[in-house]
């Protein structure tokens, strides 16, 4: 049973200063209290780029980081240029000789005038860059051209590398910004490609030669997380789950979908997130029948369920954890054999979960165990796929033959339109040399742990009584 799920600097009626405190580890940046930070540890980034390197064999590899923000929105770097580098910070470039091992990270040019109203942006003038990420060479991006030439030669005669996948920011995934990008482009009244793709055919343009795909590459090198890559997403599924419970809590008929989407936003942020992975799904009612609902425009109503898909996003590494519970407390006779049936879905699909088994086999146990209740005919979807840097992280196929650090959900759901019932339990579980663990274990998930937290006094309930007075 969770305790209490954050902590309130008021004095509370409740068990609201008794939980657990924020790991230690909570948000990498934000132990840095306002200095600089490198991602992971340059360790961790000099790692990735040595693995990449192997994996390309020869060559040149380019890649820029994405602009300053055409939105009034805080910066997020693209996610396959922080994976290499750590830099969290507008209009940088990488290139790396893969023959002779010389890297150049290149910088924004100094401008007073833009930290007055930014901040910190790294420039060419920090000459902290170096010692902080490893990067022996550092050079205004003014001058990536003329590396570029410098190091591809005039007859153009080394092989060139870069990604030419979508750039993937907060809240994104591939299997959403590839299509997006891939409808824009075949658009007769668009025909715009994106930015990756489009410098990769300037590059192709400029020096005469074909420039290879690094995605790839890039994709079979994040299917397996390394330890760094692990704490993060166990940082994530920990605030993911610490904001589900306080909603359970928190949760009575006539508070809105919003009002919880809110409170979640809110505690996960308390819990090191720099922001969500995905839109927040909390469907009440007949919204928990719609897979990806994220209006929250409904209110609560007594003697329903809510559905609740939401987890955040800390240190660029995502979680995602789906809770099904009823608005008042009490599952009913009906949504109690749906949600029975679910969790043992998901059990069987965890017991299954071990090195060497194909993903398959995973599912299989989820269907199987739904098909011996006689209820097959109510799944709409199937049970797993990968996370990591994005809440569908790329290069996880049915196929895939699961190995020890590979971290993925597993999330059977029943949906019945009869009731307007959608029932459906995620975690994140991390194969381990003897099986898995489940990251986002912290949220109760059976029916007796559920109703005894939800009887608990919520942070809404609290706020609320204190309106009344």
């Amino acid at each position: 049973m969770l305790r209490l799920l954050l902590a309130i600097t008021v004095t509370l009626p409740l068990q609201a200063q008794e939980g657990p405190a924020l790991p230690k580890e909570g948000n990498l940046a934000r132990l840095a209290d306002g200095a600089p930070v490198c991602g992971l540890g340059k360790a961790f980034h000099r790692g990735r780029r040595a693995a990449l390197a192997e994996e390309l064999g020869e060559g040149v590899f380019v890649m820029r980081g994405l602009p300053s923000c055409r939105e009034n929105v805080a910066f997020h770097q693209d996610k396959n240029f922080w994976w290499l580098t750590g830099v969290e910070s507008p209009d940088v470039a990488l290139v790396m000789d893969l023959d002779s091992g010389r890297e150049v990270l290149f910088v924004a040019r100094p401008s007073a005038f833009r930290e007055r109203w930014e901040g910190e942006i790294w420039d060419a003038d920090d000459e902290w860059i170096p010692e902080l990420t490893g990067f022996e060479e550092v050079r205004p991006v003014g001058e990536l051209l003329n590396v570029l030439d410098e190091v591809v030669g005039e007859d153009g005669g080394r092989k060139l590398w870069t990604s030419r996948a979508s750039s993937i920011l907060l809240s994104g995934s591939y299997d959403v910004a590839g299509p997006y990008d891939k409808a824009r482009e075949d658009d007769p009244l668009d025909g715009r490609t994106h930015r990756n793709e489009a410098f990769a055919r300037k590059l192709e343009e400029r020096y005469g030669i074909e420039v290879g795909d690094a995605w790839p590459a890039i994709i079979r090198l994040r299917a397996v997380k390394t330890p760094e890559e692990i704490a993060a997403i166990r940082r994530a599924s920990e605030a993911a789950a610490l904001a589900m419970g306080e909603a359970m809590r928190s949760c009575r008929a006539g508070l809105g979908e919003w009002d919880l989407a809110a409170l979640l936003s809110w505690i996960q942020a308390r819990h090191g997130a720099d922001g969500p992975a995905y839109a927040p799904i909390v469907g009440s009612g007949p919204n928990s029948l719609v897979l990806h609902y994220n209006f929250t425009a409904r209110r609560l109503r007594k003697g329903e369920v809510v559905l609740i898909d939401f987890a955040p996003e800390v240190d660029h590494y995502t979680s995602d954890v789906t809770r099904t519970f009823p608005v008042d407390g009490h599952f009913d006779e009906e949504q109690a054999r749906l949600y029975d049936v679910v969790l043992a879905a998901q059990r069987a699909g965890i017991k299954a979960v071990r090195p060497g088994v194909p993903l398959s086999a995973v599912e299989l146990a989820c269907r199987d165990a739904i098909r011996e209740a006689g209820l097959e005919h109510l799944m709409r979807h199937g049970s797993c796929h990968s996370v990591g840097m994005e809440v569908h992280d790329p290069g996880f196929e049915r196929g895939q033959v699961l190995h020890e650090g590979m971290t993925f959900t597993i999330e059977p759901g029943l949906y019945d339109p009869q009731t307007q019932t959608g029932v459906r339990i995620e975690d994140v579980v991390l194969v381990t040399s003897e099986g898995c663990e489940v990251l986002s274990h912290a949220v109760p998930k059976t029916r007796q742990e559920i109703e005894a937290l939800m009887a608990e006094e919520g942070v809404l309930d609290w706020i609320d009584r204190q309106g009344e007075r």
